[in-house]
């Protein structure tokens, strides 16, 4: 089961590939043991994008004062020398935070600038964050290189209003279980209201497998891709891929890499 073509260059570029499928940074790789510590920061992308990977996946939050950052939880507490939580402080109070000690929140248009050849996953984790997105990737027209997500129906759906369908969406939860539950694919994408670009999903959700070889198929048949988070285990690798899966998020950038290349399926610089 081979990716299926589906309009949006930046999920086509898996087909101009030899046995294509795409490899997801997460968090720059958060667990690799060169960064561990350092999920979400300059110095974490900087290193996906030096082992060759150019699809890297983050998450946004907004500040106080209407800048997006790349950051993955609410509050700075967890990964930070500082405390408080993102939406109630400002850009210059974030700026004072160091992760692992050494890196700063970097912004979302900080890593655009970074990396001009890499395309973003990105995950909408909160809702004042969606309007400053939509308004980046129309400032920035960055409608080939990004690719939103969200748990939140609302907060996806709001996206999707204000790009107008442009950028790539994955299925937010109620949209993936359409494509899990309903006999037919081309059904679930008329369910869904076409509005689903590719299927994001967890391999398994407590005892219940979500990727299964029927999901693939039906999502296949619809012409939407699939692809699973987060993925560590080499093994649990190499099953996804032979199930027929288009691509692969993990924070073990070394073990995926290393797989991928075992397979003949990672793709070196030219």
């Amino acid at each position: 089961m081979s990716s299926p073509p589906t309009g949006y260059p930046y999920l086509d570029e898996a087909l101009r590939r030899p046995d294509g499928v795409l490899a997801f940074a997460h968090r720059g790789g958060a667990y690799h043991p060169d960064i561990e510590g350092l999920e979400n920061t300059m110095a974490a992308f900087q290193h996906a994008v030096d082992l060759g990977f150019e699809y890297l996946e983050t998450d946004v939050h907004v500040t106080q004062d209407g800048v997006l950052l790349a950051f993955h939880d609410q509050v700075l507490d967890r990964v930070s020398d500082r405390r408080g939580a993102i939406v109630e402080l400002t850009h210059a109070e974030v700026a004072e935070a160091l992760i692992g000690g050494q890196e700063r929140v970097p912004t979302m248009r900080e890593l655009l600038d970074a990396f001009p050849r890499s395309r973003f996953n990105i995950d909408l984790k909160s809702d004042g964050a969606v309007a400053p997105l939509a308004e980046l990737v129309a400032a920035r027209g960055l409608w080939d290189r990004v690719l939103v997500g969200s748990f939140s129906p609302r907060r996806l759906n709001a996206f999707r209003t204000l790009t107008r369908g442009r950028v790539p969406t994955s299925a937010h939860p109620l949209e993936v279980l359409a494509f899990r539950v309903l006999p037919s694919g081309p059904l679930a994408d008329r369910l869904t209201r076409r509005r689903v670009a590719a299927l994001q999903v967890p391999h398994r959700r407590g005892r219940w497998t979500v990727v299964t070889p029927g999901l693939v198929r039906r999502a296949h048949a619809a012409g939407k891709p699939v692809h699973v988070w987060t993925i560590d285990d080499p093994d649990e690798m190499h099953e996804l891929l032979d199930r027929g899966v288009d691509g692969l998020f993990t924070d073990r950038t070394d073990i995926l890499r290393d797989v991928l290349t075992e397979r003949g399926q990672w793709r070196e610089e030219p």
